[in-house]
This record gives C-alpha cells, structure tokens and sequence, in this order.
C-alpha cells in the first residue's frame, strides 16, 4: 500500500493575510505552508526575505506561525487562523495545552470576537494537541 500524498496548502488559501503579500511571495517562489515554513524559519531567514520581497517581518511570521500550525492535521485556513488569533501560535503552544481548557478558551474567543467560524469540538481539540506534542519545533522567534 502506498503513502497518500498530501498536496501543500496553499499560502493563499490562508485567511485574512494580505493577498499582495501572498502575490509577492509566489512571484518569488514560495507558493505552499511548507515553503514558508522552511524560508521563514529562523529571525535571519526572515530578515533576508523581508529585504527581498518588501514584505515587513512581523507579516512574514505571521505567515510562518499560520505555516507551522498547518502542519497539523486538519488544522489549515480557517482553524490555523482561530488558534493563531486567540494566541495559539505555534506547534509548541498548542502541545502545552490541556484539551478541555483549550476548548473552553477558544469558544470564549469565537463568543467575544464574533470569529467567522466555530470552534473546534472536543474529539478535534484532543486529537490535535497530541498530534502537536509528537511534532519538532521548527520555527525560532528570536
């Protein structure tokens, strides 16, 4: 039996990111989550490609963290951009939470905002904090 392969998730497919930014990344190259991933990992990778897109660095690890979040499964548009806003940022966050409190902050999140979208549902919150805790830490703030 072969391995189904994944086609990466799109950059633009991510919501409420600047469609000239994404516009200025495909032109220079990086078109999917993983892409990005990988350009943006380190503060010095981001400084380079901030000079050569004009793209400021605080939005390029936006799209770094939306990035690293879509690597979990079933965690892509719309729920990378919910963890993210409600402070969720990274792989590494969400494997310190406890599922029950995650799920409890992030309907409290969808409730004071008005976020266009639901929030996730206990089975979803469990699976995704245990797909978190077996990933590496990819991407470095600092």
């Amino acid at each position: 039996m072969t391995k189904k392969k994944q086609n990466p998730f799109k950059l633009r497919e991510f919501r409420g990111v600047n469609p000239a930014y994404i516009q200025k990344l495909e032109s220079h190259g990086l078109k999917n989550a993983q892409q990005m991933l990988f350009a943006g990992q380190t503060k010095h990778q981001r400084a380079a490609l901030a000079k050569e897109t004009d793209i400021p660095e605080v939005a390029l690890l936006e799209l770094v963290k939306l990035s690293d979040l879509a690597r979990l499964p079933g965690v892509k548009g719309i729920r990378a951009r919910l963890y993210y806003d409600a402070g969720v940022d990274s792989v590494q966050k969400m494997a310190g939470w406890e599922p029950e409190a995650l799920r409890k902050m992030v309907t409290a999140y969808v409730e004071a905002t008005g976020f266009d979208g639901i929030p996730p549902l206990p089975k979803e919150v469990s699976s995704t904090i245990a797909n978190a805790q077996n990933l590496s830490k990819l991407v470095i703030e600092e």
